[in-house]
């Protein structure tokens, strides 16, 4: 039970983003997982073309 205070508590000092900060921080997320996957995509691209050439 004094656990579950101690989550109730510590839960009403937390400080919650606002709708706003939320939807931004959301897109910064959205934008920089396309990034890293395009970056990736190209990279792996680049590499199968390499070791193809080297393959041959």
């Amino acid at each position: 039970m004094k656990f579950l205070r101690s989550v109730v508590d510590e839960m009403k000092r937390v400080t919650w983003p606002t709708k706003k900060q939320l939807r931004k921080d959301t897109v910064v997320v959205i934008e920089t997982s396309i990034i890293f996957a395009v970056m990736f995509f190209i990279m792996d691209t680049v590499i199968q073309k390499v070791f193809g050439l080297i393959l041959k």
